[in-house]
């Protein structure tokens, strides 16, 4: 099926050096997958402000958002690979390093064109905390399991998404926007020195060979299952979705209602806040009810909530009440969907999992930054650019879903 080659190795379950490798603290987990969010987030309130500061457009300002998921995405469809052949900790370790050096290179950026390049290796550098994160999880907990751990997880490294705007809000206004890039470096370095004592091996199975026809091979084999072809496309949408909204919500509560960074993170936390309980009660719920379920729940709650942004949009146009009010549902429904969705994904194939992991990612990114992209160059006045789109991505989302039940059935679960 693919040129990876299995190292012999204890069964689970069985005695022996892999079955008493330990499991990663839950809070390292939570650290190393908050860094890419609080580097994103913490940001978005200083766009509008760059767009001053180098004298360019939005859309060209927009690219210190693209470009870093860019680099999110280009390196997960490296790290995964080289964590089933190498162990999870080397390759974290070296991603860390990269992002520590580009954190410095942003912070004493002359240019845009300069900060643009250390956003692309910021990128590149904190996805290994994202996909080794999944994977370590993935490595040591079941399908269900896993599920439930990454909603805690994701509940809890909300919180620092949820603040990170304040806190990039607050910088920008008292130091200016590189304030905030000495935050990531001081938040980057803490983790690193933390994995370095406790981010234990958690690979079982690592691979003896890998190469580029390999990992050809090994995505092929990825796609040709149904089940993480619909489950990731679903996870891939309503990612989007969200990106969306990161990437238009600023334009229209800084510039169309003229109000503060500092208030459109404010009123970011409630998204944020929203979110986290959905994580939360995937955590709570998915091993008990299901992860199918729970993703049909927070389809039915996401879908209606872009709908009511829509037609907000239509009959009020822009405030906050129409901006924030409806993607707290739509949060809501994601807290559901993305953990349980990633989960199922990466469960296809549990030999891969560094390789699903870092493909869920790469597509989720890829898409993220196109949606940025759209709607920077689709922004008005209005509401209309946001709210069409997010409920385009939230209903595509329900589509996957929907063809995922109803092709793949029980093969779904493997």
């Amino acid at each position: 099926m693919c040129q990876y080659r299995d190292m012999s190795s204890p069964a689970e379950g069985q005695s022996g050096p892999a079955s008493r490798i330990a499991k990663p603290p839950l809070f390292l987990l939570v650290a190393m997958t908050a860094l890419a969010p609080f580097a994103m987030n913490s940001f978005i309130p200083s766009i509008p402000g760059i767009v001053g500061y180098f004298g360019t457009d939005l859309a060209t300002a927009q690219l210190t958002l693209t470009l870093f998921l860019a680099g999110l995405a280009t390196g997960q469809l490296v790290y995964g690979p080289l964590s089933d052949r190498f162990g999870r900790r080397p390759p974290l370790l070296f991603g860390l390093v990269l992002a520590l050096a580009a954190s410095a290179l942003c912070v004493f950026a002359p240019s845009a064109e300069l900060l643009n390049a250390g956003r692309v290796l910021q990128g590149l550098g904190l996805c290994a905390g994202t996909v080794l994160g999944r994977a370590m999880v993935r490595d040591s907990f079941g399908r269900d399991q896993s599920a439930s751990m990454l909603g805690y997880v994701t509940m809890a490294m909300v919180v620092v998404p949820a603040v990170a705007p304040s806190i990039g809000g607050l910088l920008d206004e008292w130091f200016g926007w590189r304030a905030c890039f000495i935050a990531m470096l001081v938040f980057t370095a803490c983790v690193f020195v933390w994995c370095l004592r406790a981010a234990h091996e958690t690979n079982r199975h690592p691979v003896t060979e890998i190469s580029l026809p390999g990992l050809v091979q090994s995505h092929r084999a990825l796609f040709r299952s149904r089940a993480f072809v619909g489950y990731t496309s679903m996870v891939t949408t309503t990612s989007a979705a969200f990106f969306t909204f990161l990437g238009g919500a600023p334009y229209v509560t800084i510039t169309v209602l003229e109000l503060s960074p500092l208030t459109f993170a404010l009123c970011f936390t409630s998204v944020a806040g929203s979110y986290m309980v959905g994580s939360f009660l995937t955590g709570r719920l998915s091993v008990r009810i299901g992860i199918d379920r729970l993703i049909w729940i927070g389809l039915g709650i996401g879908v209606p909530s872009a709908l009511a942004m829509l037609l907000a949009a239509a009959v009020s146009g822009p405030s906050l009440i129409a901006l924030f009010l409806p993607m707290t549902g739509i949060a809501l429904g994601n807290g559901l969907c993305q953990p349980s969705g990633t989960a199922a994904a990466i469960s296809t194939q549990p030999r891969l999992a560094g390789a699903a992991s870092g493909l869920v990612g790469f597509l989720q990114m890829t898409a993220g930054g196109i949606a940025t992209q759209i709607v920077s160059r689709l922004q008005d006045n209005s509401l209309w650019p946001v709210a069409a789109m997010l409920f385009g991505f939230m209903s595509l989302g329900l589509l996957c879903h929907v063809w995922t039940r109803w092709r793949a059935g029980p093969a779904t679960r493997p």
